[in-house]
């Protein structure tokens, strides 16, 4: 048949459709060591000859040529079994093994006898093999033929004087359609009489050798004998009509009749030869047997393992069982040398199992992780049951690919970055890395902050962060001041899908810069409110007077102030503490001394470089202030004066009922009354308005230290004006056992006189 020929149609016999042939991997597998034949039309689904099927080159003489296929479908896996009979048709001719015949015949031989001629051979089978023979009409030989026997029979004496030399021609006949014929000339030469023919002394010779045996290997000897004397004795053997293969293969001793072996016998091409063998003797007269050699299996093949199907690559996240990749092995040998087993190296996480006839699946018995290990090289190895053993094995290398299954990690848990204050927009805080074992875009990171507030802003607009590299930048310029320090919230996500993400805090600190100058809080510094100090002419050396209150914006060593007089109306009289700002009298007052006396104080820091702010102080020597020109002038409007009668008339209700009370509680205690006397080095009294918003004066901390008690002396305009009372600083930073302290006896005047006076009111109050 043709190539491309329709045999017959595979999806309709297996009820399947036309389409799911293709989907399925249909393909022919060719069982043992038949070629290709036959393939599958994967659209059609029908099977076509592949190659031109020669029925005498397959099966030879064999009177049932099958070549036997298997069809292999996946998913899921089967198995169908396709045994093809190639049918013989006649194109072969019949064939003698000579092209001449000769036959030498003595005179003597009388009428009836019998000479066999070697038959005609067609490698047809069946009827188209040779059915018949036919003799040209001669006048001495007729033609006997019956089964595979095909003789000449001597009809008519022989007449050597006559007739020396005879050529008859034999016709061999097949059965087919066309007939097809074969002939040959026999040349019969005729003789003197010779009326004995080599008789061999077996009908069959059998032997039995392994395949692969050496050259030169003797297998069987035959022998015949003639029971004539001299040339009419002579045996000679050789091979009558035997195949190519045969020939190829043995040789025989002319003389000996030794059959020995000249090329390589393979028991899976041939397992039995039958080779027909001639004796003939000097005269030319013949005879015939058979030498049948068996040929027994040796383990000289290998199992093969091929591979039929392969998923590659198998992403990671597959679940344990499934099947990656198919498997047929096959060992031409036969018996237990054909019995195979299969395995696979230890430690990896799959395993061989087996399937339909000689087909094993390769499945996952675990879970995979590309991370861990990212591509298999697996070794199938298969081993028959030959002895010695034979192996061979076959490679498969199998990628995992990638899931996106690890979100990005952080190098750390937290990150903390330093910044100084007034830095420049743009520049660099820190840098946060993750990291993401996935591959390709599973594992890319990209940077972004959350979404959040630092001081009601949002964070965008603080910082900012390089979404490939994880670098964080200042977006704005910090300011101390405002804020110490934030956090903010980063995430590493990377580029899978879906895409997972991880958070990291993120704290910024940020340090102080010695930017702002110290703020004085009292005396104001424009010298817009009138307050002046009164000092008593009779103060004496070390006298508290006043005190100058100021604080720093900046924090640390940028805080630390110093206070020192660069300006003085008398410079030995008063003295300034150096962290206290406390200004004190260096000597007694005498009646030399100006009424009055101006300071101009300096407030520096300890920043580098230093920044500072200065201030004026004035002072009066006096014991009343009746007594200075400037305050004489000073009138009050009607409604100030009905203002400080009212102030004047609360005062001294309350004032006679605190006094009342403190009768009383003297009384039931038994005390002493104490004569209060007035204070000269008391508290300072000031404005509130002097003092910046949400200002808080806390005990211990900052430039405020130790509490003193104060003496608030009220100027004129002072009923309209608001008091917040603020404790001292130590003087040059005292330890807190050396501050000053006053006695008790220093209270014997607290409640002394109180001015009344239409034009200034004076009231000595001790906090």
């Amino acid at each position: 048949m043709k190539r491309g020929s329709v045999i017959g149609n595979i999806a309709k016999d297996l009820g399947l459709r036309a389409g799911t042939v293709s989907t399925r991997r249909a393909r022919i597998d060719i069982d043992g060591t038949d070629g290709r034949y036959c393939d599958i039309n994967l659209n059609s689904g029908e099977l076509i000859v592949a190659d031109r099927m020669d029925r005498e080159a397959l099966c030879g003489e064999k009177n049932s040529c099958v070549l036997k296929h298997e069809i292999v479908l996946e998913n899921p896996l089967e198995l169908h079994r396709i045994n093809l009979h190639i049918q013989d048709i006649n194109d072969n001719s019949p064939l003698f093994n000579e092209q001449l015949i000769n036959l030498e015949i003595h005179e003597s031989a009388d009428r009836g006898a019998r000479f066999v001629i070697e038959e005609a051979h067609d490698a047809d089978v069946g009827q188209n093999s040779v059915q018949q023979y036919s003799l040209e009409k001669n006048d001495h030989f007729i033609l006997a033929a019956d089964g595979n026997t095909v003789e000449l029979v001597l009809d008519k004496e022989l007449d050597r004087e006559k007739q020396h030399e005879i050529n008859l021609l034999l016709t061999a006949l097949d059965g087919g359609s066309p007939q097809r014929s074969g002939t040959v000339v026999i040349h019969v030469i005729v003789l003197d009489a010779n009326d004995n023919v080599p008789v061999f002394s077996q009908a069959v010779y059998k032997a039995t050798m392994p395949e692969n045996s050496p050259l030169d290997t003797l297998v069987v000897t035959v022998s015949a004998t003639d029971a004539d004397e001299g040339v009419n004795g002579n045996v000679t053997y050789d091979f009558g009509h035997v195949t190519e293969e045969v020939r190829r293969l043995f040789t025989i001793d002319r003389k000996l009749g030794d059959i020995r072996v000249i090329g390589a016998i393979d028991y899976e091409t041939t397992k039995l030869f039958d080779i027909r063998v001639k004796a003939k003797d000097g005269l030319g007269l013949s005879s015939y047997a058979k030498a049948i050699i068996s040929i027994t299996d040796v383990n000289d093949n290998a199992p093969v393992v091929s591979l039929k199907s392969l998923a590659n690559p198998i992403p990671e996240n597959i679940p344990p069982g499934t099947e990656v990749a198919i498997f047929n092995v096959q060992d031409r040998d036969s018996g237990s040398n054909r019995q195979i087993h299969c395995s696979i190296e230890q430690g990896i996480p799959f395993k061989l199992i087996p399937s339909i006839k000689n087909y094993y699946s390769l499945v996952t018995t675990g879970h995979l992780d590309r991370e861990l290990v990212s591509d298999y090289n697996i070794t199938i190895t298969a081993t028959d049951e030959g002895s010695p053993p034979l192996s061979s094995s076959k490679t498969v290398y199998l990628s995992v690919a990638d899931i996106n299954d690890n979100p990005p990690v952080f190098e750390e848990q937290a990150y903390s970055a330093y910044v100084t204050e007034n830095n420049k927009p743009g520049s660099t805080l820190c840098s946060v890395a993750a990291r993401d074992p996935d591959w390709r875009q599973n594992g890319t990171v990209i940077y972004s902050l959350l979404p959040g507030e630092v001081n009601g802003a949002p964070v965008s607009s603080y910082l900012s962060v390089n979404g490939d590299t994880g670098v964080i930048h200042a977006v704005r310029s910090f300011d101390y001041e405002q804020f110490r320090s934030f956090k903010v919230q980063v995430m590493a996500r990377d580029n899978g899908s879906p895409p997972l993400s991880s958070n990291v805090t993120v704290s910024v600190f940020i340090s102080d810069v010695n930017d702002n100058s110290p703020q004085i809080l009292y005396p104001t510094p424009d010298g817009s409110s009138f307050m002046t100090e009164l000092i008593p002419k009779a103060a004496h050396g070390g006298s508290l007077v006043s005190k100058v209150i100021a604080v720093d914006a900046d924090s640390g060593q940028n805080a630390w102030l110093s206070y020192h007089i660069v300006k003085s109306t008398d410079p030995g009289l008063f003295s300034i503490g150096l962290h206290s700002g406390e200004i004190r009298t260096q000597r007694d007052i005498s009646e030399s001394d100006s009424m009055k006396q101006n300071l101009i104080v300096a407030v520096k820091d300890n920043g580098q470089p230093s920044l500072s702010a200065t201030c004026s102080m004035y002072l009066l020597i006096s014991d009343n202030l009746a007594e200075v020109p400037e305050l004489k002038d000073i009138s009050y409007d009607e409604k100030n004066s009905k203002l400080t009668s009212y102030l004047i008339i609360a005062l001294v209700s309350v004032s006679t009922f605190f006094l009342t009370f403190i009768i009383i509680i003297l009384g039931v205690r038994f005390c002493r009354r104490r004569k209060p006397r007035l204070l000269f080095d008391g508290a300072v009294a000031i404005p509130s308005a002097y003092l910046p918003p949400n200002y808080a004066d806390v005990d211990g901390t900052g430039t405020l230290c130790s509490t003193y008690n104060y003496e608030g002396y009220m100027t004129t305009g002072s009923r309209t004006s608001d008091f917040k009372f603020v404790s001292s600083y130590n003087d040059n930073t005292l330890p807190a056992d050396q501050t000053l302290r006053k006695s008790s006896s220093d209270f014997a005047d607290v409640f002394g006189d109180c001015d009344s006076s239409p034009e200034v009111g004076i009231c000595v109050i001790s906090l």
